[in-house]
């Protein structure tokens, strides 16, 4: 099992992030990612965001996506954990626009393992306890370690 600790970074952990629409927010967590993992240029991270998205909402509902790709070059599965300044539209089985956000990317590689990471994730947002310690942040810095604190 992955401990979102080895999948964050203080880095691409960003509270109060400007959505606007889900293609801009999509280029906005591309630049956070590309900018803490030089390997992965933010054009090819947004496509594979933008194509994944295509395949049917990444929204889980009350308010929370997942985010989640494979890319080539991806050396080890990472994660950027959000919350928005405004909720976002985001087609939600539920319909409620989103606020938090967990973006995952593992290497082009790893089926099993997305899946895997991708379910654990699942699991700890669905406890509403953590989902609200996350929105109760302030800052960036009390955000990531809140995140990695819950998951310990």
């Amino acid at each position: 099992m992955q401990s979102i600790a080895d999948l964050l970074t203080p880095g691409r952990t960003v509270c109060h992030v400007s959505g606007g629409s889900k293609k801009r927010l999509f280029e906005t967590i591309a630049t956070i990612i590309s900018e803490d993992q030089l390997s992965l240029p933010p054009n090819e991270i947004f496509s594979h965001l933008i194509a994944r998205e295509r395949l049917g909402s990444t929204g889980l509902g009350k308010g929370i996506a997942i985010p989640h790709c494979r890319a080539d070059n991806c050396s080890r599965p990472l994660g950027t954990l959000i919350t928005l300044d405004e909720p976002l539209a985001y087609d939600a089985p539920d319909g409620v626009p989103v606020d938090l956000l967990f973006v995952l990317l593992v290497p082009s590689e790893e089926h099993q393992q997305h899946l895997d990471i991708l379910a654990q994730i699942a699991g700890l947002f669905s406890q509403e306890a953590f989902c609200s310690a996350l929105r109760n942040s302030t800052d960036s810095t009390e955000l990531f370690d809140t995140a990695v604190g819950w998951a310990t």
